[in-house]
């Protein structure tokens, strides 16, 4: 397994257009090609310079690994802060959101954990 985690991105809320700022953490089980470390951070960065909404952003960079390297096993963490969140409305500074997308076998090991609990 490869873990690539803490890759700074900075996007933009699609629905609010205020910054969102965090860390990726992306892992994958090769089938026998790999990627460089600076690919993984060119996957994150391409897609987060798009206005987005966080779950997509984590589902596109999800697929992008699936076709670079063909492969089923992949997981994306993103944790980030929205300044929609801590700007306007109910202006909470302490919060963070987590979205995750979990294929093949990091999928079922997710199933498993989320059975336990």
């Amino acid at each position: 397994m490869f873990i690539e985690k803490n890759i700074t991105f900075y996007s933009k809320c699609e629905y609010h257009f205020e910054p969102i700022f965090g860390k990726a953490h992306v892992a994958y089980i090769s089938s026998g090609k790999v990627i460089g470390l600076l690919k993984l951070n060119k996957i994150v960065q391409h897609f987060s310079k798009r206005t987005q909404v966080q779950e997509r952003l984590t589902n596109q960079i999800a697929i992008e690994l699936k076709k670079n390297l063909n492969i089923e096993d992949e997981a994306v963490i993103l944790e980030d802060k929205h300044l929609c969140v801590s700007s306007r409305g109910i202006k909470n500074k302490n919060s963070s959101t987590v979205t995750s997308y979990y294929g093949g076998v990091f999928k079922n090991q997710a199933k498993i954990v989320e059975l336990k609990n």
